[in-house]
């Protein structure tokens, strides 16, 4: 494909490639790299850190959230959710408990929250107990609850469960009242 030329002068040959200015030298690579193969980086450039897992607001799950990362949530989840840090977005709506070791919240919290560093951010609105080492509320955070210093809020986890009596707020039971509007 490529041809050997002298040069202006006749001195030395040269290939057809590296007389052209034309194209930009690209590094040698394998010719055929199967497509299994092929490896997508999922850390984040420059650290050690793998990408935050993201719940879009599009998105609705019914049922518990497991990860080993970090999670973004900006749509809605009926259960509860262990991971290593959290951001509950604006848009956000939990129905459960969430167990962390960094919480920041932004969105929505019905149910008791779990973490070593907590931050309720001016926009959230948390309903429910908050287990911490360290908690910071902004000025214009909505809280409901109780807030309990642990000093390994996330072993406690177990301990501290208390069966639910089946009392709303209003001292009625769950079972059966009619609701009027």
């Amino acid at each position: 494909m490529f041809t050997r030329k002298t040069n202006r002068n006749g001195d030395k040959p040269e290939t057809a490639k590296a007389a052209s200015t034309n194209f930009a030298k690209k590094p040698e690579k394998p010719a055929s790299t199967p497509s299994s193969q092929t490896k997508f980086p999922t850390p984040l450039k420059g650290s050690g850190q793998m990408a935050p897992s993201i719940i879009g607001e599009d998105l609705a799950i019914e049922g518990n959230v497991v990860s080993k990362g970090e999670i973004q949530i900006d749509g809605q989840i009926k259960g509860d959710i262990r991971c290593t840090s959290i951001v509950i977005g604006n848009t956000a709506l939990i129905e459960g408990g969430v167990v962390a070791e960094d919480v920041i919240v932004r969105g929505r919290v019905v149910g008791s929250i779990r973490g070593h560093r907590v931050t309720l951010q001016s926009s959230c609105q948390v309903e429910g107990d908050i287990f911490h080492q360290s908690l910071a509320i902004e000025q214009g955070a909505y809280f409901e609850g109780k807030s309990r210093r642990s000093d390994d809020p996330l072993t406690d986890a177990k301990s501290n469960a208390k069966p639910k009596s089946g009392l709303d707020t209003s001292g009625n039971s769950g079972s059966g009242n009619a609701r009027e509007d």
